[in-house]
């Protein structure tokens, strides 16, 4: 069954305000430009570039997640839009962004868009869950879940700054996670 997202994000116990640990540590050694968070949820990574003088576009399905994001971010800063990525309710423009971001978010038919959204030079950071055996007791469609090497394979011909998959801190569901450059 699928999650209601916006019941998931009106409840405040489940809104997260810190950045992705992975992202904080790329963007500590990139200039600041334009960005894309994809699937952003309450937004804490686009907070958290704005926060740096990025220019962030924050894309979620969620009204309730946006409206959260909104309020957050007091300065107006961030472009947040409610759209749903998985029927075409937001494009991806080619070589728009320095920076695209996506953590635990799988949508396969969005990789290429991603991958092209990305400017020469530009950098895409994410992290997936992994379909794997590492106890999780929870059921969880294969359709959400990357297979071993998958998201290295997505960007293929970029330079790979880092890969790795391994169980996510503090969990026993594993992730792939991937920092990689355009040529």
């Amino acid at each position: 069954m699928a999650r209601n997202w916006d019941e998931h994000y009106a409840d405040p116990a489940n809104r997260n305000w810190i950045a992705e640990p992975l992202l904080v540590e790329v963007v500590e050694f990139l200039k600041p430009g334009k960005a894309l968070d994809v699937a952003c949820g309450t937004g804490r990574n686009a907070l958290y570039l704005a926060s740096l003088g990025w220019q962030v576009t924050a894309v979620d399905r969620s009204p309730v997640a946006i409206a959260a994001l909104q309020e957050r971010d007091r300065r107006g800063a961030i472009d947040a839009q409610t759209a749903d990525l998985e029927v075409g309710g937001f494009t991806v423009e080619a070589e728009a962004y320095d920076l695209i971001c996506d953590f635990f978010y799988l949508q396969r038919d969005l990789f290429a868009a991603i991958r092209a959204g990305v400017k020469p030079g530009g950098v895409f950071v994410g992290a997936i869950h992994l379909a794997d055996a590492s106890g999780d007791a929870r059921p969880r469609n294969p359709a959400f879940l990357l297979r071993s090497g998958e998201l290295r394979r997505e960007f293929e011909g970029w330079k790979i700054l880092f890969y790795s998959e391994a169980a996510e801190s503090g969990h026993r569901r594993h992730a792939a996670r991937i920092v990689a450059r355009r040529a």
